[in-house]
């Protein structure tokens, strides 16, 4: 089973009715002990990064969700849940998660796209990503899929971290991490047949991890 975090930051039934439609089961919980049992986690999120940690920080949900990951539990971010893993963001001037070193910004509305005009903020669309280092949450994911995004702000983590980017404006990392810890700038669960591949793959990953236990 895998655990949907419930944090009110919307999204969660969107990313369960995906995984259903994949036959994963899953829950979408707030509950420490059934996130515990889970074979891994999965951290999505829509609106601000203040307002998403007050709510982890007030439920005590930061401190599960870190404990989580020190457990070497599998963790996959989406959208805010991909940006509040980091040390900083940008959005409310809010000191987030510090799990994997880097910041949040704001997109620049002076950058241009590839037409001359400048950027319409947020972002909002299907784009394609470049893989930067071979990751297996990317396996059977072809160069030519698109991905859905929709976002004010984009994650600067260190250069180590980096895993795919996405081009608008400027050149943004859209998926960092590392093996068994994942984050996602743009909507896995309304990517089409290319996100449920990525959905798939975590699955694959959290019952590979759990055997090896």
């Amino acid at each position: 089973m895998l655990a949907i975090l419930d944090y009110k930051a919307g999204n969660q039934t969107s990313v369960s009715r995906a995984l259903n439609y994949l036959g994963i089961e899953n829950v979408i919980t707030a509950d420490p002990k059934v996130i515990d049992r889970a074979r891994g986690l999965i951290f999505p999120g829509v609106g601000a990064a203040g307002q998403a940690m007050r709510e982890l920080t007030e439920t005590g949900l930061s401190d599960v969700l870190k404990e989580q990951v020190w457990k070497e539990k599998p963790l996959l971010g989406i959208c805010v849940g991909c940006q509040i893993l980091l040390d900083y963001s940008e959005e409310n001037d809010t000191r987030t998660l510090g799990i994997v070193p880097g910041q949040c910004a704001l997109f620049n509305r002076a950058w241009k796209d590839e037409d001359g005009e400048p950027i319409k903020v947020p972002h909002m669309g299907w784009n394609r990503i470049a893989k930067v280092m071979d990751s297996s949450i990317l396996a059977g994911v072809e160069p030519e899929a698109e991905f859905y995004f929709v976002h004010s702000y984009y994650p600067v983590p260190k250069d180590e971290f980096v895993i795919a980017t996405t081009t608008y404006g400027v050149e943004f990392c859209s998926v960092h991490g590392r093996e068994g810890l994942w984050a996602f700038q743009f909507h896995i669960e309304k990517s089409g047949r290319p996100g449920l591949r990525i959905l798939m793959n975590f699955a694959d990953y959290c019952k590979e991890a759990r055997r090896a236990q």
